[in-house]
């Protein structure tokens, strides 16, 4: 007695018979649906609470302390304490981006991950003169503080 199926004479009848009432792959014309959507079975990629949470927290602690020396002016030590909460928000921020990158999203303007698209020299030339502006304009106003 063998543990495998066997392939009987009558098993090869049965397949020949069904083989012509079985239709080819695929949908039949008269089965097609005009109106036919895809839907993509899978959730889409989030950044989930656990992910914020920490970039959040870092950026509220790293803005309070650039905006408290800035603004009420403490003592010696308030362009220390300033810049270490740019500092910390930059990290921050970065941090943000690359979760967000890693889970899918892109910048405005910038093409998606992966497809083989090149980025317009215009929209990284803006991003980089954003940069450069909002960073410039906290070191002189830290700058200011001495």
């Amino acid at each position: 007695m063998e543990a495998g199926p066997h392939d009987t004479e009558q098993e090869r009848r049965d397949a020949a018979d069904s083989g012509t009432r079985l239709s080819p792959d695929g949908p039949d014309d008269q089965d097609v649906i005009a109106d036919e959507v895809e839907v993509e079975l899978r959730p889409p990629r989030r950044l989930r609470i656990w992910q914020l949470a920490p970039i959040v927290v870092l950026a509220a602690v790293g803005s309070l302390m650039f905006a408290f020396p800035l603004a009420f002016g403490t003592g010696d030590g308030g362009a220390v304490v300033a810049m270490l909460g740019l500092l910390i928000s930059c990290c921050a921020a970065g941090w943000g981006v690359m979760a967000a990158r890693r889970v899918g999203h892109t910048w405005p303007g910038l093409p998606p991950r992966g497809s083989g698209e090149r980025p317009d020299w215009r929209v990284l030339a803006l991003y980089v003169g954003v940069a450069a502006a909002i960073v410039a304009l906290a070191v002189w106003r830290v700058a200011r503080l001495r």
